[in-house]
């Protein structure tokens, strides 16, 4: 039997996950989990560039662990880890910050879109993308699921890594693929725009049924009213529909949408009802974690433990390469 293929992916803590987080990647880490051995991991250190109170920094962090199995991830089958846990994470970071130059690295959407801003920048955030290819680059692997807007990020690992190997004049890197979810749209948000907690126009994965009714009714629609035709291609609440509804459910409603059998309200009211349907068992699901804390770091602690002795072996090739280490 072949070896399987490896993953690697992560999320900040920096708030509630919402449906777009489910759709756009975790659902995706969930079922390639058999297909690959993915390391998935809690991007902590990333966080501190935003999150900077202890308490809201920890409490996020227990939370997307306890929402990482609620959702269906399996520890028995994925590492799910702790990024700071890893200190190899920051390690190779350095050594690639002493091969990066700063006009490269000015050229990183995270840094010019808070340029454009007039934001006064942390020196994280201008050196974000380095430390995001050690934590793609330790673990080798084959394939790193993003979006076409975090296609950079792999770019920027595979330059590092072809430029380490070719300073050093050793293949310690391997190359690895963006895994473009093309099939995948961008989910909308209350507002139209892309679903992000930038925006706060989320809807939480786990939220209560009143909830999601509130933030539901707020999506943006046209003016027609309820006996008009109207596009399902260009209605935003529509998008949603095609996430929840069965395929059924949807035929039917985008022949109501055509004969103009259906007004907004009600599509958003049946919308409500399909979500809720939806995040139900994960909220439950979520309940039942959260009871054993100490289960949820026990996890964690075994995920760290996995993750440090494959990031400790490229970590010591890197080393030797490099001419820093004794052996």
């Amino acid at each position: 039997m072949s070896k399987k293929k490896i993953l690697v992916s992560g999320i900040k803590p920096t708030g509630k996950l919402h449906i777009g987080n489910y759709f756009g990647a975790m659902k995706q880490f969930i079922d390639l989990s058999d297909e690959y051995e993915s390391y998935i991991f809690i991007a902590d250190l990333h966080a501190i560039t935003s999150v900077q109170d202890r308490k809201t920094l920890k409490q996020n962090i227990l939370d997307v662990a306890i929402d990482y199995i609620a959702a269906g991830l399996d520890p028995k089958k994925t590492t799910i880890f702790l990024q700071s846990a890893v200190s190899a994470h920051t390690e190779l970071a350095w050594i690639f910050n002493c091969i990066t130059t700063m006009p490269y690295l000015m050229r990183a959407h995270a840094f010019k879109d808070a340029e454009a801003k007039n934001k006064e920048i942390n020196v994280g955030v201008f050196d974000y993308p380095l430390l995001m290819a050690a934590d793609i680059l330790l673990y080798r692997p084959d394939v790193v699921p993003v979006g076409n807007d975090q296609k950079q990020h792999v770019e920027i690992a595979r330059d590092t890594a072809e430029k380490f190997n070719r300073i050093f004049s050793k293949d310690v890197f391997k190359l690895p693929e963006p895994f473009i979810l093309n099939h995948v749209g961008v989910v909308p948000g209350t507002d139209g725009q892309k679903m992000s907690k930038s925006h706060n126009n989320t809807i939480g994965l786990f939220d209560s049924d009143e909830e999601i009714k509130n933030s539901v009714m707020k999506i943006p629609t046209d003016s027609k009213d309820v006996h008009e035709p109207k596009d399902p291609d260009t209605c935003k609440v529509f998008a949603l529909h095609k996430l929840f509804a069965t395929e059924s459910e949807l035929l039917d409603l985008k022949l109501k949408y055509a004969e103009g059998k259906i007004g907004y309200k009600d599509s958003k009211e049946l919308l409500t009802s399909y979500v809720s349907r939806f995040v139900t068992p994960l909220r439950e699901k979520r309940t039942s974690v959260a009871l054993d804390p100490e289960a949820v770091f026990d996890m964690l602690k075994k995920g760290n433990a996995r993750a440090q002795k494959v990031a400790e072996g490229t970590l010591a090739e890197v080393k030797a390469a490099v001419g820093i280490s004794l052996e």
